[in-house]
């Protein structure tokens, strides 16, 4: 804490309460107070005391006479931040978790060090922020009730919002000591002590249910599309279906006149940022009557200088390219062609992947007010505190002219870290009186997403008599939209599996030009290079005739950090021990009915070690059935069961949705598919009949589980296709192999 000023500056929250702008404690030479609240002419109370004050040690916790609010900072789409982030500042707390609130914390960077969502990085960023903030404030509480008996601090403990005294059992609730704590100057981080690991009684000990739970059964207004206010109107943004292309004309006198329809103009875009392009705004009484407006809508594009993509073209090219060596080097390590030349056998596998949207379940949507010279906004973003930005530069607004809330959102996956919908209601809102509400159709949300790069593989390897893993190359295809650097997504290491583990290993890369945009799509990479690297790792040992477990971990190695000292590198023991658990659990190597195959695969992805095992039969349609997924998971320590068991579930089903039909084609920069009769989602029919999850908590610092069990999924189960039938899966969709 710098001084009393700052403190006073960023003091002060919605619902009332007084809270530290630092992330957790004061300087030991500035000990302020910790923040006690009080009515006008009530004097200072003894701890045990119930007069209203609020202790507010930190931004994440305020205690009352009768309440534990505990404020989560990071936005929720779906991943359980809202509930599992709480979870963390009650454990080193020792809240009861029945006594605590949860809030969602204002979009404010000064206070909040980390609000966003993506990159599973939510839990690792602010595990350590957060459980500091739960042990000062219990050591504050400490501190009160030891005064008040009048007893050294070692005779008092904490359990279930309590603090006791343990030679006579005297206690005192967090309630009952929220005024006097209030009083304590705030402990540096360096005073307090947290729990060990071990000692954990909330964190991967129980099942905590999603804090919206009930009211995403009763299906009340908990989105970003579910947002109302007053005197509220609705717009519709129409863009050119084809990246780039401008506003040439369009009848927006006559779409003014229509039903409902308040007013259509023209925005133009913003070649600085990227969140705005041009396009046609509708204004409207009510969503129908600006959907119904646009139906009308006769606009004559530009297309002079937008997007051309063609898929097939791209494919052609990657077909041609791939005959030689790429054009730049990634890596080259020790003697590719030569180990090639002399290995017992030697494989090639060309291995592609269509591009894909997002497909999250909400549209795209975002309500914006311009009112006092503020901009407002409420939206579900995945990078909130990014939208305030763009917001502000676009409008050429100060930063603090513009206020975002962090609103639920129905999925993000990476989409939602891009904020155009935020900006463009924002722009569109300021040209207005009122409060407007943008939202998206469905085809918006397919025809202008930021999608997963497609991309190509043109791998060979080599084992030699021993079946031993020799050789290995590949030849990867990938798109640039600037010319100079793969797109989000269409990027390839020297350190991708198996690299590390082969003397001899070369990647080369070609970049082909395109003009649509890329996005993170969950676990970026990784989700399309554990297909092909995983699955031609089935191949190379199934050529050795080899066991196909016995073949990874023998090419893994003894247990070692990749990187030392990193422990969020790759550790060759972790990934031994989930492929072993995965297997064991699966019943690797029993007898399988016949048409039935089991396959496993492990993949290390934003640092969690996964690995997952799939049977699955083909019928004689050669339509797959996947009966039981497996999966061993290592991401450190587990903070809520039931979240983390719904993360790997949920990825699990959505690398499978996404292998056995989804695809974005282009021609002419123009989307193809865009809408759910054309990108189909999985059904319950064809999802796993079992999805067995299995948890190896260790003291590693923890990684978040959005993206990291997602990629082990389709080679996993392409190596159970080859297994139960002898059909080799090279390309996803999967279909194009002639298996649905």
């Amino acid at each position: 804490m710098e001084n009393r000023r700052g403190f006073l500056k960023l003091s002060g929250l919605a619902g009332g309460g007084l809270v530290l702008g630092t992330l957790v404690g004061c300087s030991p030479d500035d000990p302020t107070p910790a923040a006690a609240t009080q009515s006008a002419n009530t004097p200072d109370s003894e701890p045990g005391a119930t007069d209203g004050a609020t202790f507010a040690p930190n931004p994440y916790i305020q205690i009352t006479a009768d309440k534990i609010t505990i404020f989560a900072p990071i936005p929720e789409i779906g991943q359980g931040a809202r509930t599992a982030l709480p979870m963390i500042v009650a454990e080193e707390l020792d809240a009861a978790w029945a006594d605590v609130d949860v809030e969602v914390s204002a979009v404010d960077p000064e206070r909040y060090d980390h609000q966003s969502a993506g990159g599973s990085r939510s839990i690792p960023t602010t595990w350590m922020p957060l459980r500091q903030a739960g042990a000062i404030a219990r050591q504050m509480l400490v501190t009160a009730a030891s005064l008040r008996w009048e007893v050294d601090e070692s005779e008092v403990e904490t359990l279930n919002s309590r603090v006791i005294h343990r030679p006579t059992r005297r206690s005192f609730s967090y309630f009952e000591l929220a005024n006097a704590a209030a009083d304590l100057p705030v402990p540096n981080v360096s005073e307090i002590t947290l729990k060990e690991v071990g000692d954990f009684r909330l964190l991967g000990k129980q099942r905590i249910r999603d804090i919206n739970a009930e009211q995403l059964v009763r299906g009340e207004s908990l989105f970003g599309i579910d947002k109302r206010l007053p005197n509220m109107v609705h717009a519709t943004f129409v863009k050119c279906p084809a990246w780039g292309g401008r506003v040439k004309r369009a009848n927006l006198a006559s779409i003014k006149g229509l039903p409902g329809v308040l007013d259509a103009f023209l925005v133009e875009g913003d070649a600085a940022v990227r969140e705005l392009a041009d396009g046609i705004a509708i204004i409207g009484s009510n969503t129908w009557a600006t959907f119904s407006a646009r139906k009308s809508l006769d606009v004559i594009w530009d297309e002079s200088a937008a997007a051309r993509d063609d898929t097939a073209a791209l494919r052609k090219a990657a077909l041609e390219l791939v005959k030689g060596e790429g054009r730049e080097t990634v890596i080259d390590k020790g003697d590719s062609a030569a180990a090639l030349a002399k290995a017992a056998k030697k494989l090639e596998g060309f291995y592609e992947y269509a591009f894909v949207s997002h497909a999250q379940m909400e549209p795209q949507n975002t309500t914006a007010w311009w009112h006092d010279g503020v901009m407002e906004v409420w939206a579900p973003s995945q990078f909130p505190a990014r939208a305030q930005a763009s917001i502000a530069q676009v409008l050429g607004l100060e930063t603090d002219k513009v206020i975002v809330h962090s609103l639920r959102a129905g999925g993000g996956f990476g989409r939602r870290a891009i904020n155009d919908p935020v900006v463009e209601a924002a722009v569109i809102a300021h040209r207005l009186d009122v409060p407007v509400k943008l939202t998206w159709t469905r085809e918006d949300d397919m025809t202008h997403d930021f999608y997963r790069a497609g991309g190509f593989h043109a791998l060979e390897g080599g084992i030699d008599d021993n079946g031993k893993l020799t050789a290995w190359r590949n030849h990867f295809v990938s798109i640039t939209n600037d010319g100079t650097k793969p797109v989000i997504g269409g990027n390839i290491n020297g350190e991708i599996d198996p690299g590390p583990f082969v003397d001899n290993y070369k990647i080369t890369q070609t970049l082909m030009p395109w003009s649509t945009l890329c996005g993170p799509w969950r676990a970026p990479r990784s989700n399309v290079v554990a297909f092909a690297h995983q699955c031609f790792l089935h191949e190379l040992s199934s050529a050795a005739g080899r066991d196909h477990l016995e073949f990874l971990l023998e090419l893994l190695g003894e247990p070692r950090w990749l990187e030392e000292g990193n422990r969020r590198a790759l550790d060759t023991g972790r990934a031994a021990d989930v492929l072993k658990l995965a297997a064991e659990k699966a019943g690797w190597g029993k007898d399988m009915p016949a048409g039935h195959g089991l396959g496993i695969a492990f993949y290390f992805s934003h640092a969690g070690h996964i690995a997952e095992t799939a049977e699955v039969s083909l019928d004689e349609n050669n339509q797959v059935n996947v009966h039981r997924v497996v999966a061993a998971v290592d991401v450190g320590p587990i903070v809520n069961l039931s979240g983390a068991e719904n993360q790997v579930q949920g990825s699990i089903v959505d690398g499978l949705s996404t292998m056995l039909g989804q695809q974005i084609t282009f021609m002419a920069g123009h989307v193809q598919e865009t809408n759910f009769d054309t990108y189909p989602l999985l059904r319950i029919p064809r999802s796993p009949t079992a999805i067995d999850v299995h948890f190896i908590q260790s003291d590693n610092p923890p990684t978040g589980l959005g993206e990291p069990a997602l990629p082990p999924l389709a080679p996993a189960v392409g190596n159970a296709i080859f297994a139960a039938s002898g059909k080799r899966v090279r390309r996803m969709p999967i279909y194009h192999d002639g298996v649905t």
